[in-house]
């Protein structure tokens, strides 16, 4: 016995040596082969069934393809739908803008509802309201019942939203988290190609508006199906998992005896909460304050400057940039979990700055266009598009720009006729038009810059695609206590919804006053100023539970700790007991 003591001490001293001798990367590696062990250990022996994963999968990527598509159906559409009710521009900024309305009215409450009656129920709650929104909108015979079916999509897209990364958050493990709530950015990206793919298919069909808002209830159906496999919640499935990394001290209780939060707690000093809500806050607003919208809203700008004319001009602003967002948050996806959180919205608001920067750097040298807008065009022939001086009508208000977003994001825009071609009858419509004069000729040194801002608007958008756009949502499911986290997500989401709003309001406004240039130079600027918020404040979050993050945000104030990498020899393991919800 001595002997086998002996000699395992031996081994034992052989391997402490070797782990002495290993680089950091060699011991982060470890450290996750050594996490996915237990995770599997518990995966197999606790009695929680395979396809679990699977259908956190699509419920993440079901929840994102519903509100992409819902913020994009409106592109195709609006114009048959302003000329079967006559809508005049100012109604069509209604009918766009409910839908963000009804998102706001949803990030103030669905909080509440969140934390009350769960996360799962929420989801459910939210795609019956789409489905009646939905149904609403099919049989729509008039702008008041439009208006009232975009809200309720609003609504509900904006509570499913926040209760899906929440849910999806709290079910799966640390090194499976990021992904899987990365994968909603992506089903958003996802649904609005497919939007436009739908809107191209039914654009001559009768009645095809009706037809495009009904086949949004068809992913609402899917993913309602897929949550029906899947626990309420945490508590049910232990989802904490029975073996949780902790840097001494005791794990946070699970059962009836834990703490409670109320929404003021927010913003005390108790366990660090006002440093948590600055995080979210900041977030949400310089994912926002940057001007995201604005930037893609110009995007058919760029393109027909570079010589791309008409129809095509806007092909490209939309399935081009589209296919670079998919791919830009694909890549976020397979890094998130291994560059980290903070590291992904460090490049992406880096490259946001030089991008953003550059565009206005080369409006200075090439004077361009201002955009789309929303006009009056008296025509006889049925021909649409701008006069002769494409800056925007003082006073006039911008284009209608939902956000997908929260994130949440990019303007959608009409880029066809408003008006009855060959109908002498048909009284002029408002029109928002992506059509533009055809422009002097460049010289090759205007035409190289004009490309050069193409590539910078490329480079904004993957920047914000693998930065902002899916870790901002990501981090906010992280950092909250489970009793908040509802509220918590939900407060700084209306946050966002409203920044959001300001920004498009406010943008044909603010090049009225400095101009083109200047405005993409203070939007540059804006970034900068994220990305110096970020560095001083945002946590790293990567592979860490979500008991093990609000642990440490309890022990430190400032979160810039939390970017220096853990060491595995500090992390014990220990069981902690999961009671029952009663």
């Amino acid at each position: 016995m001595d002997g086998w003591v002996g000699r395992w001490m031996v081994k034992q001293k052989k391997i402490d040596g070797y782990m002495e001798r290993l680089t950091d990367g060699e011991v982060e590696r470890i450290d996750a082969l050594t996490r996915s062990h237990f995770e599997l250990c518990h995966f197999c022996f606790s009695g929680c069934p395979p396809p679990v994963l699977p259908l956190c999968a699509s419920v993440s990527l079901l929840g994102g393809l519903t509100f992409g598509y819902e913020l994009a159906v409106i592109s195709g559409a609006l114009l048959p739908l302003q000329l079967d009710f006559g809508l005049s521009c100012s109604e069509q900024e209604l009918l766009v803008g409910s839908l963000l309305l009804g998102a706001l009215l949803a990030s103030l409450v669905g909080g509440f509802l969140i934390d009350r009656y769960g996360r799962k129920q929420a989801i459910l709650g939210s795609n019956l309201v789409l489905l009646a929104g939905s149904l609403d909108l099919g049989l729509a015979g008039s702008l008041a019942w439009l208006v009232l079916g975009r809200s309720a999509v609003g609504f509900a897209i904006s509570l499913s939203s926040m209760a899906c990364c929440i849910y999806v958050s709290e079910l799966v493990g640390p090194w499976q988290r990021g992904v899987l709530v990365s994968l909603y950015e992506a089903g958003i990206t996802v649904g609005v190609l497919l939007s436009y793919a739908l809107n191209y298919a039914l654009a001559g069909a009768p009645w095809g508006w009706r037809h495009m808002f009904g086949w949004a209830a068809a992913p609402a159906l899917l993913q309602s199906l897929s949550l029906l496999f899947l626990p309420a919640g945490a508590d049910d499935t232990a989802a904490h998992k029975d073996l949780i990394p902790l840097q001494g001290g005791e794990a946070p209780k699970l059962g009836p005896g834990r703490l409670q939060y109320s929404f003021l707690d927010l913003f005390r000093a108790r366990d660090n909460m006002r440093g948590r809500t600055a995080v979210g806050l900041g977030l949400v607003l310089f994912q926002q304050l940057t001007g995201q919208p604005n930037v893609l809203c110009y995007a058919s700008t760029i393109f027909h400057s570079v010589g791309f004319r008409g129809g095509s001009s806007a092909v490209l602003a939309s399935v081009g940039l589209g296919a670079v967002k998919v791919a830009a948050t694909l890549t976020a996806m397979g890094l998130v979990d291994r560059a980290g959180r903070r590291a992904l919205l460090l490049a992406g608001c880096a490259l946001m700055a030089l991008s953003v920067s550059g565009i206005g750097l080369v409006s200075f040298a090439v004077p361009m266009d201002s955009g789309p807008s929303c006009l009056a065009m008296p025509n006889a022939t049925g021909q649409t598009g701008l006069p002769a001086d494409p800056g925007p009508l003082k006073g006039s208000s911008p284009p209608p720009m939902p956000s997908t977003s929260g994130d949440r994001r990019e303007p959608v825009l009409s880029t066809k006729p408003h008006s009855r071609a060959g109908d002498p009858e048909a009284s002029p419509l408002p029109a928002l038009s992506t059509a533009f004069p055809a422009p002097p000729p460049a010289s090759p040194g205007h035409r190289l810059l004009r490309w050069a801002a193409l590539v910078c608007l490329m480079l904004f958008v993957s920047a914000f695609s693998f930065g902002f756009g899916p870790v901002t949502w990501l981090v906010l499911s992280e950092i909250y206590p489970v009793e908040v986290r509802g509220r918590a997500f939900a407060f700084c989401n209306s946050f966002n919804w409203a920044t959001n709003l300001f920004i498009s309001l406010s943008f044909l406004h603010l090049i009225g006053a400095i101009g083109l240039s200047w405005t993409f130079l203070l939007y540059g600027l804006t970034a900068v100023l994220g990305l110096g918020f970020i560095y001083l404040f945002v946590p790293e979050t990567k592979g860490q539970s979500l008991a093990e993050i609000d642990q440490q945000f309890q022990k430190r104030r400032f979160a810039l700790r939390f970017g220096h990498r853990q060491h595995s020899a500090g992390i014990q393991y220990s069981r902690i007991e999961v009671s029952a919800a009663p």
